[in-house]
């Protein structure tokens, strides 16, 4: 069944044959608290006859989200602790997101923002609030880079981002502008000359990290919105979720990785999931996860290996699972040493 409009609600994925009629009013009740939206090219790759489908897995609301266990957090990684001004969050010195809008075309089950974004969330930075955005960065010469995120900042229009960027260009300690998006998978028409002109306005070097999780996300379609932003110069790199009945698989992982470096993008980061509110049918144990990882090695190219990294809940920032900023403790508890050097207690698989 082919999609012509993004799918939003329990009746619009009924009508869909996405889900049973009967599981409507629970998928009601999840819309109620989490925002849906499947763009008709996600819609299109979803196998109806598949009960175990991984697209399906990461976009179709499943009644398990309203199952919340003590360790999850409604900011999993402190998001909050370092926005000194709406729409900033400035975590390491060198670096700061910029989260001009929170709203996507697709919204993922296992978001680790998703109390944040959609019509519920928080919206998209207002004049005055972008105005004090981009005076924020202007007046921290120790920020290189700048990254666009959200919320997906593809949604916004060509003008808006140029807007954006124009501003961006105008700072002369900034020399990195990067985008975190899914649009290339899952609205891959978007990529079209207007946006990219908009992307490398900033004259800055700009670069796009793809988020996809399973390689038959990497459709034509999609293979083709990748080459044109990279024939542009844009460079590309990788993000992933490793997610438990989507890619919890050596071949599936090795395969999303090589399709990652025949596209042209280069694997980055491959993260192990956060604790957000109702995900953790998601969830993997950290061992579990090493062993994925560690069967990558061998198995696929050098170019094929991402880092395999997990963000420290509470806001510490990110640390290498394979590294030995992660200790085994007992009980299933780790130990994880953030980038300052302090220790922090993991908890363990529920």
């Amino acid at each position: 069944m082919t999609a012509h409009r993004p799918i939003r609600t329990a009746g619009d994925l009924a009508e869909a044959g996405l889900i049973d009629a009967s599981a409507e009013e629970a998928i009601s009740r999840v819309a109620s608290r989490y925002a849906i939206a499947i763009s008709p090219a996600v819609a299109d790759l979803i196998d109806r006859a598949d009960p175990h489908d991984p697209i399906a897995r990461q976009f179709v609301p499943d009644a398990a989200e309203l199952t919340l266990t003590p360790e999850e957090r409604a900011d999993p990684i402190g998001d909050g602790a370092h926005s000194p001004v709406p729409g900033i969050v400035h975590r390491y010195p060198d670096r700061v997101l910029l989260k001009a809008v929170h709203v996507c075309p697709v919204y993922c089950r296992f978001c680790f923002r998703r109390e944040m974004v959609g019509p519920q969330g928080l919206g998209t930075l207002t004049p005055a609030e972008l105005d004090a955005a981009i005076a924020y960065l202007a007046a921290h010469p120790e920020i290189w880079e700048v990254i666009l995120t959200g919320g997906d900042p593809l949604v916004l229009s060509p003008r808006r981002l140029q807007e954006i960027l124009e501003r961006l260009g105008a700072i002369e300690h900034v020399k990195v502008v990067r985008f975190h998006t899914r649009v290339p998978v899952v609205e891959p028409h978007r990529i079209d000359a207007d946006l990219i002109a908009a992307l490398k306005s900033s004259g800055k070097a700009t670069y796009v990290a793809l988020h996809a999780n399973h390689p038959r996300e990497l459709t034509g379609e999609a293979r083709g919105a990748a080459a044109r932003l990279i024939d542009a110069g844009i460079v590309m790199i990788s993000q992933s979720v490793l997610l438990k009945g989507v890619n919890d698989d050596p071949e599936v992982l090795a395969e999303l990785m090589r399709a990652f470096v025949e596209t042209r993008i280069k694997p980055y980061y491959l993260h192990h999931p956060d604790l957000a509110p109702g995900t953790g049918h998601f969830r993997l144990s950290i061992e579990e996860g090493q062993a994925l990882v560690a069967s990558l090695r061998g198995r696929v190219s050098g170019l094929c290996q991402p880092t395999y990294i997990l963000d420290i809940p509470g806001g510490y920032g990110k640390a290498v699972i394979s590294a030995s900023s992660i200790e085994a403790e007992g009980g299933g508890c780790y130990t994880v040493t953030d980038f300052r050097g302090n220790a922090h207690t993991y908890p363990p698989q529920g």
